[in-house]
């Protein structure tokens, strides 16, 4: 930082230019673009969909509202705005709404210019403090937003018509950056009227004062859809100034779902346990999240967020891992039985439309079953089952659960060679107790669920047995 100017006099002998932070924004991203380079890492299943039209939005120099429900990593893409910005901006030292050398706005700033002339200090901020973030909320207020009289200032002895006497609001604070309000609805109506002159004239007004901030800012800002948002809505002229308006989703497949949950789910590291979770699980695990979408018992106004996947894989391999400890196996591998702890992670991020008590826990079970046997068709040949069908209706009987050692089912896979097969190809190279222990339990409850195997069930604890 030593090394850039430090007065008005040497920025401009650098040839540094100022630029309005939309134009900023899309020289960043013309170049990237060109480059090939992702405008937005870590944001998966919105490639052919939100991103284009994102991209598109930067391009127009276009003010963005996303719509979309809860979990659909909205605010992630306006944060990641900040990564288009250039790294390093100069402002009036001492500026409190980031002042352009150039074309200072703010009466501090003016002055300063006036009787320094090429000496006035420069300085650099970094494009992450160039980002402002607020939550609107119902006793958020014009103050916090754009400004109120600082009654310390005016007991200094300055006159209430004294521009000095002004204390800043978040929108000003974040002049020459990006601005962004969360659930934008939730916003009082008079309160997003302050907001107007934001976005067209590029002003602000504050307290009656005849002060003209020419603001240079991208606002961006997130909402649920109109018809499950019920506290509030966005003004029709509000609505109106924004340049785009794009409408996010949850993830179209299975497998962006389980890729995002990988992404997300915070790791479980415990010393002297190896973990791995199959890739069927993952795939359960998602598919409930799918099912639960489509579901008439649950309420799809307020969504279902990926949170929910994320929170059932953190779920399902801490339920493995206290197993795994409480039995001595030095591997953490989640099997079927370790899907009955999802109640409790599942219950609570969704909204059932149901009136009978009780009911909540099964319906979650449904959708844990009905999305196990949609895995399990797709992933296992029922044809090629027959044999071991015909291994429990010949007496074979099996016990599963929460407190049956993985090397009782390694023993099982021994004495029952039609297992040996179907097991070999879900493990893969996995060959450890641990995931051939995981690999029966989905084998023999998806024979349950379609109908081909009994099953007796007391809490944690199951018996398979044949139909006959």
């Amino acid at each position: 930082m030593t090394s850039r100017p430090a007065t008005l006099g040497q920025l401009r002998e650098s040839g540094w230019e100022s630029v309005p932070v939309k134009e900023e924004l899309r020289r960043n991203a013309v170049a990237k673009i060109a480059a090939g380079e992702q405008l937005f890492p870590g944001i998966l299943g919105y490639e052919d969909t939100v991103l284009p039209q994102l991209e598109n939005a930067l391009l127009a120099g276009h003010d963005v509202i996303f719509l979309g429900e809860r979990g659909q990593a909205k605010t992630r893409m306006i944060r990641n705005l900040v990564g288009l910005l250039d790294e390093w901006l100069p402002i009036v030292s001492g500026s409190e709404i980031n002042d352009d050398p150039y074309q200072p706005v703010s009466r501090h700033a003016r002055e300063l210019v006036t009787h320094q002339g090429d000496d006035t200090p420069i300085e650099w901020i970094h494009r992450d403090t160039r980002y402002g973030e607020k939550l609107a909320t119902p006793d958020t207020s014009i103050a916090d937003l754009i400004g109120e009289v600082d009654p310390i200032k005016v007991a200094e002895g300055r006159y209430l018509s004294d521009e000095l006497t002004l204390h800043y609001g978040l929108v000003p604070r974040t002049n020459r950056g990006i601005f962004a309000i969360n659930e934008l609805p939730d916003l009082a109506e008079r309160i997003q009227v302050g907001l107007l002159n934001v976005l067209e004239e590029r002003d602000v007004q504050i307290r009656g004062y005849k002060v003209r901030l020419p603001l240079d800012v991208l606002l961006v800002a997130s909402a649920n859809p109109d018809d499950y948002t019920n506290r509030g809505r966005i003004i029709t002229p509000l609505k109106d100034r924004f340049g785009s308006q794009i409408r996010t989703h949850y993830p179209l497949d299975v497998e962006t779902e389980v890729t995002i949950a990988k992404q997300e789910a915070r790791p479980m590291e415990v010393p002297g346990l190896r973990v791995a979770v199959p890739d069927y699980l993952a795939e359960v695990v998602a598919t409930i999240s799918h099912l639960a979408r489509s579901s008439p018992h649950v309420n799809q106004r307020s969504g279902v967020s990926v949170r929910l996947t994320v929170a059932n894989n953190e779920t399902l391999l801490a339920n493995a891992t206290r197993r795994a400890l409480r039995l001595g196996e030095h591997e953490v591998v989640p099997r079927v039985s370790d899907l009955d702890a999802l109640v409790a992670s599942t219950a609570g991020k969704i909204e059932l439309d149901t009136v009978d008590e009780g009911r909540d826990e099964q319906i979650v079970e449904n959708l844990v079953k009905a999305a196990l046997l949609t895995v399990w068709r797709s992933r296992c040949n029922a044809g090629a089952l027959v044999d071991l069908v015909t291994a429990f209706e010949d007496g074979r009987i099996v016990h599963a659960g929460e407190d049956v050692a993985s090397s009782t089912y390694v023993d099982l896979v021994s004495e029952v060679p039609a297992l040996r097969q179907p097991v070999s190809e879900l493990t893969g190279d996995d060959e450890s107790a641990a995931a051939v222990a995981s690999a029966v339990e989905f084998l023999l409850e998806g024979l349950h669920l379609s109908k081909r195997l009994n099953k007796d069930a007391a809490g944690s604890r199951a018996t398979y047995r044949g139909r006959g």
